[in-house]
């Protein structure tokens, strides 16, 4: 469980710095740099730094776009930051690393769990990533290459080193980055092996809850489909993001008319509420596998095995759903 952010989060006010840009940062935008140097200071007082030129670069004035070179000596202004609420509990820190599936000195990959955040932030203090750096104090430069939703489980790829941060988010960018999941639909899937291509919007819900739809205006967002077995009530699918959109295989497949079981925020009250009865509890949306080139051009290919409480709803949760469709 996440614990919300304490109200009483401490802070101090920061003098002039001058910092040297080492080989590690090169590379990344001034605006990132400076967020990551004042924690807690908001984005939008981080551009008026900028802006007004309070931030120097090698004693010049520079746009947010700017990005940093080895050698460079960047002036940052007094500032207020946070030094952080209370540490994540060390029992929940350290049962984070059993989850770790690979490690090497430029990656860390985990088969995240699901109903954990990725990145602490939004109400939620401690996510992945602020679990693995306080369990092992050596990550203090571990960053994410990719995100997946707090709801889904599976595969996570983070850096140990900003350079391999770097190349990795080059690799998403250009789409050399394969992701397969694995997702319980609601009904029997008929299309066979499918592309769904259809553009999504971010909205926001009452109370700013972020919402996405199937719209013209939206980005472009695709996403291939196949059929892995059916169960009759339930289809486990294969599904392939072309793109990376919020929530895009969750929305493209309820756009399909088959939504994903326990999907309390895409799918149908009456399908999950079935679920729930034979033992699913959550959404049931896995990051199965990711796969890319490493720096030296070999292939790096990472697997997730499904939870048990998911393997469990497949073997014994779907034959008894079956049985009370039937009898209804």
């Amino acid at each position: 469980m996440q614990e919300n952010s304490p109200p009483d989060t401490k802070s101090r006010v920061t003098g002039v710095r001058k910092v040297r840009v080492d080989q590690e940062r090169a590379g990344q935008r001034i605006d990132n740099f400076l967020r990551n140097e004042l924690p807690g200071v908001p984005k939008g007082r981080v551009y008026r730094l900028l802006r007004r030129g309070e931030v120097r670069v090698n004693g010049g004035r520079i746009r947010a776009e700017y990005k940093l070179r080895e050698g460079d000596e960047v002036r940052i202004p007094p500032a207020r930051v946070t030094t952080g609420g209370p540490p994540p509990p060390d029992r929940q820190a350290s049962q984070m690393l059993e989850h770790v599936i690979y490690e090497d000195k430029r990656l860390l990959v985990i088969n995240k769990p699901a109903g954990m955040a990725v990145h602490g932030g939004s109400g939620i203090s401690h996510g992945v990533v602020e679990l693995l750096r306080h369990a092992r104090p050596d990550l203090k430069d571990l960053g994410l290459v990719h995100r997946i939703d707090r709801e889904t489980s599976g595969c996570l790829v983070m850096a140990k080193r900003r350079s391999a941060l770097r190349e990795l988010h080059e690799r998403f960018r250009e789409g050399k980055v394969e992701k397969n999941y694995l997702a319980l639909a609601v009904g029997d899937w008929q299309y066979g092996e499918q592309l769904i291509d259809a553009p999504l919007l971010i909205t926001n819900r009452k109370g700013g809850e972020r919402h996405v739809v199937v719209s013209k205006k939206g980005k472009e967002a695709q996403t291939r489909v196949s059929l892995s077995r059916t169960y009759g009530v339930y289809s486990l699918l294969q599904c392939a993001p072309v793109t990376g959109r919020t929530h895009q295989i969750r929305v493209h497949l309820q756009h399909a008319g088959h939504p994903i079981a326990g999907d309390d925020r895409y799918g149908e009250e009456a399908d999950n509420k079935l679920a729930r009865r034979f033992g699913l509890k959550r959404l049931f949306l896995h990051a199965q596998s990711i796969a890319f080139a490493d720096d030296s051009g070999n292939e790096l290919h990472f697997t997730a095995p499904l939870a048990d409480d998911l393997e469990r709803f497949l073997t014994v949760g779907v034959v008894e759903a079956q049985h009370h469709k039937k009898k209804s």
